[in-house]
């Protein structure tokens, strides 16, 4: 994700940073925190927020924000901060191991450096495996010294029930795509709201990853994919080829823009702008969500993208067996 200063103003943040000065300045912080907000939306640089505001020795009092400019707040900035341990999936893995849990326990059970707290950041947090999940709730049952463990994520879901049972939830305020344009626009004015709010669609609510994405290539793309959902209807489309090369290619975006196309046109259908198989669509939408959940594991990408495909092509051939012969 795009790297933040620290002084950044998140407005769907700010609740989350009030409840943890307030926590803070009544001594009522917890040793565990499950901070409730994706990466795409600043859960990352919310989690580096607060490292900040426990190291900083010059916090701005009227607005208790770290300084962002004193050695502590640039160790943290620059993952220079020996006291603050970062714990993520590694080189290729797409979890969090049970090895790298054990090797943060035994971290924690020295003395930090500076005599103070230690702060860990978990990120993703729903990355961490059955295995690892269960060593860090060992860690979460019988915490260090004054050490404070950071939990991020968007799936809070995907976390074993006992882990969120003992982390205290921080939760961003209300959120949609109006606050989240209006914020892209303050970084990038040259940028209309048109073109945010085409990122959001295939994106989602992710405003930090739209400012990092390329938005005249997500543009391409998906009308691209459009183009091809509008062929296969028609019946002219290589499924299997196109199948193949999306499932290789900017899978996760592929399928997000095959169900926003989806939802337009049962959209459509609902207000009688258009005619539609709505049964065949609902289907290939049911298809899509499937698809979307995939997109981390190693499940064939292109088989599950053939399957909403060739659902769609349904519509194609249903069609020509009703016309008239001759």
């Amino acid at each position: 994700m795009t790297t933040l200063p620290l002084a950044a103003e998140l407005p769907w943040l700010r609740p989350a940073q009030d409840a943890f000065n307030a926590a803070l300045a009544s001594d009522r912080l917890g040793h565990a925190l499950l901070v409730q907000v994706s990466p795409g939306q600043g859960g990352q640089w919310l989690a580096v927020w607060i490292a900040a505001r426990v190291f900083c020795r010059q916090v701005d009092p009227h607005r208790q924000m770290p300084c962002g400019s004193c050695l502590d707040c640039r160790r943290v900035m620059a993952n220079e901060q020996p006291d603050l341990l970062r714990v993520h999936p590694i080189e290729d893995s797409k979890e969090i191991r049970v090895d790298q849990v054990r090797e943060l326990s035994a971290e924690l059970a020295l003395t930090s450096h500076a005599g103070g707290r230690k702060v860990v950041i978990v990120s993703p947090a729903e990355r961490l495996n059955r295995n690892a999940a269960n060593a860090l709730l060992k860690t979460l049952e019988e915490p260090s010294g004054s050490a404070l463990l950071l939990l991020v994520t968007g799936e809070p879901s995907r976390l074993p029930a006992t882990v969120r049972s003992r982390c205290t939830r921080l939760l961003p305020g209300p959120t949609n795509d109006d606050l989240f344009v209006s914020w892209l626009q303050a970084q990038r004015p040259a940028s209309s709201a048109a073109d945010w709010r085409a990122v959001l669609g295939v994106l989602g609510p992710q405003p930090l990853a739209a400012l990092e994405a390329d938005t005249a290539a997500l543009g391409g793309l998906r009308r691209d994919t459009e183009r091809a959902l509008e062929e296969v209807m028609r019946g002219t489309l290589d499924v299997v080829d196109t199948a193949d090369r999306w499932g290789k290619e900017d899978y996760a975006l592929r399928v997000a823009c095959v169900e926003l196309w989806l939802i337009d046109r049962l959209r459509d259908w609902g207000r009688g702008r258009r005619s539609a198989a709505p049964k065949i669509l609902f289907d290939a939408l049911d298809h899509a969500r499937e698809a979307r959940q995939w997109a981390e594991s190693p499940v064939n990408k292109p088989l599950a993208i053939e399957r909403v495909l060739w659902r769609l092509a349904t519509v194609a051939q249903t069609a020509g067996s009703q016309r008239p012969v001759g």
